[in-house]
């Protein structure tokens, strides 16, 4: 700053006239588009480092006529919403695009969220857990570039990443059974097409396990009272399993809270096991046996199709499938 006045922007007319090139050659450099020479190349990007110019990159949007924004939409209320969120603006943000985020609530649904976000001119929509009918992800992928994450979507015709849920809760009945158990009960998230996925992994493994037999799926959800109610009702039964397998980490918070509430030892009376590796269940005192869906490569992949969908509008849409990671904690053990 001198004599008070804040000083002015570097422009690229300043780095043009450093090198003694047109701003239209500068420009190609700094955009990376070919055609100048590797020697033109370094002279540019040297003045540029020396001068400590920085692209303005609204205006940039502004002449291609695009904001380079993406809108989020999450579950308000979910932790593992918040933390793939979180990753996915510090992705965002070395791809150069802002990110924009919708919240669903109570009171407020995903439709109206979006509605929102495409009303600030977001370019493109990621939809975190989405519960949307096929035919409206369908419609909304045809007004803008869509990925929804975290749900198997056949036939929408919007761009998908996920973890393999089926698989994923297998592992957990699979852990389960190789420390001796053989009286696992599932605690249910409800009918959307996640916890039909998570549901039919334990019906699965469990057959697999030649436990077809004694397979049972409690009624639950996705909150942490959800996970309070089917601990009353196994607490309300003749004798308690040696292990539940529960929807998410809240749901299976909120039971393994009213257990020991009741006077139950977790894991030594009853083994608890969660799904998300939530920052929740990470706490030390919950300490909860989950399955993690890798945040850092969701995110990646999800702006990868975002970038390629804004690039490439006509292309098929794409499924990308992560395997989930099994989290060995204390809240698991072998049956007394």
């Amino acid at each position: 700053m001198t004599g008070g006045t804040p000083t002015r922007r570097l422009r690229l007319e300043d780095v043009a006239a450093e090198v003694g090139l047109s701003t239209a050659s500068v420009s190609m450099v700094l955009r990376g588009v070919p055609g100048p020479s590797a020697a033109t190349r370094e002279r540019v990007l040297d003045a540029a480092r020396r001068l400590g110019y920085r692209p303005d990159r609204a205006a940039s949007l502004l002449a291609s006529r695009r904001t380079g924004l993406i809108g989020v939409v999450l579950e308000v209320r979910s932790t593992f919403h918040a933390e793939l969120a979180e990753e996915l603006l510090v992705v965002a943000d070395r791809r150069g695009h802002d990110v924009l985020l919708g919240a669903r609530t109570r009171v407020r649904d995903e439709r109206r969220a979006v509605e929102t976000l495409i009303d600030s001119r977001c370019e493109a929509l990621v939809l975190l857990g989405t519960e949307a009918p096929t035919a409206r992800l369908a419609e909304l992928g045809g007004q803008v570039p869509v990925v929804a994450v975290g749900r198997r979507l056949p036939g929408a015709e919007v761009d998908v990443v996920r973890v393999d849920d089926e698989r994923g809760t297998a592992e957990l009945v699979g852990h389960l059974v190789a420390a001796g158990h053989r009286d696992i009960v599932y605690v249910d998230g409800g009918r959307d097409a996640i916890a039909t996925d998570r549901r039919r992994g334990y019906r699965a493994a469990m057959r697999r396990a030649g436990l077809g037999d004694r397979a049972r799926v409690l009624r639950g959800g996705k909150g942490e009272q959800d996970g309070a109610r089917a601990a009353a009702e196994l607490l309300a039964g003749d004798a308690l399993p040696t292990a539940v397998v529960v929807f998410n980490d809240h749901a299976a918070v909120g039971l393994l809270d009213a257990l020991v509430r009741a006077g139950v030892d977790v894991p030594g009376d009853v083994s608890v096991a969660g799904y998300d590796d939530s920052p929740l269940s990470r706490m030390a005192h919950v300490d909860l046996t989950t399955v993690s869906q890798n945040v850092a490569e969701l995110s990646a992949h999800t702006l990868e199709l975002v970038a390629e969908r804004l690039d490439d509008a006509g292309r098929p849409a794409r499924e990308v499938v992560i395997p989930p990671r099994l989290v060995v904690r204390g809240s698991t053990a072998a049956p007394r």
